[in-house]
């Protein structure tokens, strides 16, 4: 019975040790490992074996990327206003020996120097240099605390301001000015919309006018063109008449009869003007009323 006892003792003792000795080690993790209370190795992820009872895990190291959110802090700008700003640290551990030793806790020691640092650099600038430099504020936090946290193990990647809070006050104002310009922006763009609809009705009333101009010369040209075709063609066809009746008359030839005939009934055609009120009879007026008596006159037999 002793021997059974004895016999699970060691079987216990021996299970312990073991367990003791083998350390699994978890990816992206490191294991800071003492020896006597003096600093001994690193373990990196896996399977790894150390003394029982000698060695023992100091701090168990996060190598991912950590983001850090801190809480708004007051910051005074150079014209003394105070600004509550909210910052993201992105930091990473690349030696975790230092980061176990160097500082007691490296986290409070990262949010302490992003406080110090952005007071610092934000202190420079007003209000308005403040708001509208984010990269710059970014920029500069950045290179300051990598260079201070690189003797703690740490590189910081990247330093984001999440927001810039002005004082209560100073909002309206901002925004009462931000709606000034805008009023302001949408008269300059509207008279310059009314100068342009002004100048585009003049151009578009000068080209009109300049239009119509052309066209009612080209209209008088054509009217006056078909008028001086129509005097002609009516000249033409006056002369191709009196042409014909010239003709004609020198083809039939007329004696004197005939023509004093055709005298006689011209005259009540010159006599229906009005303004015809006095006649002139010609000298050879007997001439012709005596032939025209002879046409009435039989002739004699031969």
């Amino acid at each position: 019975m002793e021997q059974l006892i004895v016999a699970l003792v060691l079987v216990a003792a021996v299970g312990f040790g073991v367990a003791r000795t083998v350390r699994v080690i978890p990816q992206a993790t490191a294991a800071v490992i003492e020896r006597l209370g003096r600093y001994h190795r690193t373990l990196a992820p896996g399977l790894n074996l150390v003394v029982p009872f000698i060695d023992r895990v100091k701090e168990m190291i996060d190598l991912r990327e950590q983001v850090v959110s801190f809480p708004p802090q007051p910051v005074i700008t150079s014209d003394n206003l105070v600004v509550s700003i909210d910052t993201v640290v992105y930091f990473q551990v690349t030696n975790p020996k230092a980061a176990t030793y160097e500082i007691a806790n490296f986290l409070v020691g990262v949010e302490q120097l992003t406080i110090t640092t952005l007071r610092n650099v934000v202190g420079g600038m007003d209000l308005e240099h403040t708001l509208t430099s984010r990269e710059d504020i970014n920029t500069a936090l950045r290179g300051v605390l990598d260079e201070a946290t690189g003797k703690w193990g740490i590189r910081v990647n990247r330093v984001e301001l999440k927001a810039i809070d002005p004082p209560a006050s100073i909002q309206d104002s901002m925004e009462k000015q931000m709606r000034a310009d805008r009023d302001k922006r949408a008269a300059v763009l509207a008279a310059e919309g009314q100068r342009q609809a002004a100048i585009l009705a003049a151009e578009g009333e000068k080209q009109a006018s300049v239009l119509r101009a052309r066209g009612e010369a080209e209209a008088a040209v054509l009217r006056a063109q078909a008028e001086a075709e129509a005097q002609a063609m009516r000249a033409k066809g006056q002369a191709d008449a009196i042409h014909m009746v010239f003709k004609a008359i020198h083809e039939g030839k007329p004696d004197q009869h005939l023509l004093a005939y055709q005298y006689l009934q011209t005259l009540p055609e010159i006599a229906k003007g009005d303004a015809n009120k006095i006649w002139i009879v010609p000298s050879e007026m007997g001439k012709v009323l005596e032939n025209l008596g002879g046409l009435f006159t039989p002739p004699k037999d031969t």
